[in-house]
């Protein structure tokens, strides 16, 4: 049986990890990542996600350079994305020690270089990171351009889009639910994943253990989370353990 992955993301802003709360990114948990990942690494996470969500584009190099000395010190599968718009930066990245890509509002602006990543680095390599919202008008869509353009697409057909554009997997997430300690938003993540017949990551919202499970028993192939996998008490080794128990296959510690 396909065992289920328990995935830890590093929110980074100016090049320290922030707590995400429906996309806004004020409070620092570690003024240095590396830190974190030195827990990451005793608690036993099956990979690694860091996300740059610096306000504009200069935070880039910076960025590269944090990834490269996570690298250094991590001991399981790197995704990095933020701000990749052009394919020297996305080399840059895989340089500096990413094993996948993520990509997000590139799928909506630089579809030509989504496309030219897949094809260069194969499409294992490309995470369709995709954002969606409850709307006013009780419709929920894809928001891009960091949570502020609605492109008014719904999730289902925005997650098709992805995967026809070279996407291996997708990373769902939900800013209604980010940071809000509720779960996942789990209705729409269960019609993308019986939407595509790649492996969904499941995102944002989670508080609980029984969260994880929740979104793995929607479909997820994969679990993520971020704040709560911050504080010692918290550990992944302690999640994997309830995922373990409530007859989830994850790999063993």
């Amino acid at each position: 049986m396909l065992k289920k992955r328990l995935i830890a993301v590093l929110i980074l802003r100016d090049g320290q990890v922030v707590q995400s709360v429906r996309f806004k990114h004020t409070n620092v948990i570690h003024y240095d990542a590396v830190h974190a990942v030195e827990c990451f690494n005793k608690w036993a996470v099956d990979e690694l996600v860091m996300l740059n969500v610096s306000p504009d584009s200069t935070s880039r190099e910076g960025f590269a350079d944090a990834v490269r000395r996570i690298a250094g010190q991590c001991f399981v599968p790197l995704s990095a994305g933020g701000w990749i718009n052009d394919a020297a930066y996305a080399e840059t990245l895989l340089r500096a020690g990413a094993d996948k890509l993520v990509l997000n509002t590139a799928f909506h602006t630089h579809c030509d270089l989504v496309q030219t990543l897949s094809a260069r680095y194969g499409r294992q390599c490309i995470i369709g990171s995709m954002d969606v919202k409850l709307q006013v008008s009780g419709e929920t869509t894809v928001m891009v351009n960091r949570g502020r353009d609605d492109t008014k697409i719904a999730p289902i057909d925005w997650a098709r889009r992805m995967v026809e554009l070279g996407a291996g997997e997708l990373f769902f997430n939900s800013i209604d639910h980010d940071g809000a300690r509720k779960g996942y938003h789990l209705s729409a993540l269960q019609a993308v994943c019986q939407t595509v017949d790649v492996p969904v990551i499941a995102f944002g919202g989670v508080f609980t253990w029984q969260h994880l499970v929740d979104g793995l028993n929607a479909g997820a192939q994969a679990a993520a989370a971020a704040n709560i996998f911050h504080y010692t008490e918290h550990s992944t080794r302690k999640a994997k353990r309830f995922l373990a128990e409530a007859g989830i296959p994850v790999r063993s510690e």
